[in-house]
């Protein structure tokens, strides 16, 4: 008998723990579900107010922002999904003691704390996610017939770019999670994350100045591309899968689509090392 745990079987049991959880108290599902459904419409309101009056921001057209908007969404969702619910609980394994359990399990600690609840509600904001893409992708081919060759090449490289979105966002959560183990409560750092993501949900170009000088967007463009690239999660992504090159740049597009995929590998070896040195400095509960 093998004493290597199968993490698909491992996760499998994980999310079906989860939805037996939710489908217990069915009124908060719904509640849920129905909250980021109005959250989705929301979105889609006010986006559809802003091009009711204008035509372009910076170089997006309407349905062009919308598959920027369903590709951000899509992103979020499974980070909310898998992830979010164990990083914000991480905190209370270390003050209850849990975690003792948790390190003493013949499985990768960090995989039994980064998946052992699912939030299954908000696969609803998958689907939504998703057929807003569908949709806007088929507006832009029927307002503009043969402007958007979408194939498979395409398509690929926008799932995998997906992924390196979601890398990212997993490795700089468990990061910030994993000072838990020093301050006890890190709710002040989790906060930051939100804070420092927020920019993901807008193109990177509209952070560009006016070419007259440096400007706070030109120093935001350039710390959240090269520093931490939170700008490149989501732009790349949409105008690979749109085949949107930056205006004047026509070889920038290129550059940042292998820098995204670095930056998203070296985040999860970055990430992993400082999880590992930080159960390193935990003492345990019986200590």
């Amino acid at each position: 008998m093998s004493v290597h745990p199968k993490y698909g079987r491992v996760f499998s049991t994980f999310f079906r723990n989860s939805l037996v959880r939710e489908m217990s108290f069915r009124g908060n599902f719904i509640i849920t579900v129905l909250t980021r459904a109005f959250w989705f419409a929301a979105q889609l309101a006010l986006f559809g107010i802003i091009y009711g009056h204008i035509r372009h921001i910076n170089d997006w057209s309407k349905w062009e922002y919308f598959a920027f908007m369903a590709t951000g969404m899509l992103i979020n969702a499974i980070v909310e999904t898998f992830f979010m619910p164990n990083c914000a609980n991480f905190s209370e394994l270390i003050r209850t003691g849990n975690l003792d359990f948790a390190l003493l399990k013949p499985i990768d600690t960090q995989f039994l704390v980064s998946f052992e609840k699912v939030n299954v509600a908000m696969l609803n904001q998958l689907l939504l996610a998703g057929g807003l893409l569908g949709y806007s992708l088929y507006r832009l081919n029927v307002e503009f017939p043969g402007q958007y060759q979408i194939g498979l090449p395409q398509v690929s490289l926008y799932v995998a770019l997906l992924a390196c979105g979601v890398a990212f966002f997993y490795s700089l959560m468990i990061a910030l999670a994993s000072t838990s183990i020093w301050f006890g409560r890190n709710q002040g750092l989790y906060d930051f994350w939100f804070y420092i993501t927020v920019f993901a949900r807008y193109p990177r170009s509209i952070y560009g100045g006016s070419g007259d000088g440096w400007t706070p967007g030109d120093v935001l463009q350039v710390a959240f591309t090269y520093v931490i690239p939170i700008l490149l999660v989501v732009t790349i992504p949409s105008r690979v899968l749109l085949q949107k090159p930056f205006a004047g740049e026509p070889g920038l597009l290129f550059q940042l689509t292998l820098y995204a995929g670095a930056g998203a590998v070296m985040s999860l070896f970055v990430s992993r090392w400082v999880f590992h040195w930080s159960l390193r400095m935990y003492r345990s509960a019986s200590s």
